[in-house]
């Protein structure tokens, strides 16, 4: 059976690296977004339900991303009918995953984690932070929105406060050193806990 830590934090807070750093320690890692991004592709098992709903979300066989997003504005119910349709799929998947691992630590790296009530099924959880104008900083300078795609992005996203009060466990990646060492921190409690569980 193995160790659950469900993975969160906000845009930019580092999540992706702070998750690489938990394999790089030997974990297992199960990433939503690129659960989603296999389920999108083609022969994935999201195209044929997305495809009955929204059939120009998909090209190539392919659910387009970019389409997803002019349904979403176009029409107020349609992101609820999406995530109806992909969240029982990615928690499959998740479910798949978990199933197949033999890793005493499986982090999951879950950016709705709290929003989505994944949270009740992990062992324990952690959230990534930073500062909010670092967050910015930072997401800013990747050049790929703007500041007003980033507020509404952040706006649908728990407070990062919030998500660090429920959490169990927290890192912050200021630095790629501090964030690792933190890690290793994290993982020395976990192994603590199973060795006296």
């Amino acid at each position: 059976m193995t160790f659950k830590l469900g993975l969160t934090g906000s845009i930019g807070m580092g999540k992706s690296t702070t998750a690489q750093m938990f394999a790089d320690e030997g974990c297992a890692l199960w990433d939503a977004d690129a659960a989603v991004h296999r389920l999108y592709s083609a022969g994935g098992d999201a195209v044929e339900p997305l495809k009955t709903l929204f059939p120009t979300a998909i090209v190539d066989d392919a659910v387009s991303r970019e389409r997803l997003k002019a349904i979403i504005l176009e029409n107020p119910d349609a992101l609820k009918m999406i995530e109806d349709t992909v969240h029982p799929l990615v928690a499959k998947d998740r479910a798949d995953f978990l199933d197949r691992t033999d890793a005493a630590i499986t982090v999951l790296d879950i950016p709705l984690l709290f929003e989505t009530g994944a949270d009740r099924q992990m062992d324990a959880t952690l959230c990534v932070t930073v500062p909010a104008k670092m967050q910015k900083d930072r997401v800013m300078a990747r050049g790929t929105m703007s500041e007003q795609q980033f507020k509404a992005i952040r706006a649908k996203q728990l407070p990062d406060a919030e998500k660090r009060a429920r959490a169990d466990y927290i890192v912050v990646t200021d630095t790629l050193e501090h964030a690792r060492t933190q890690v290793q921190d994290v993982l020395q409690d976990i192994q603590n806990r199973l060795i006296h569980a």
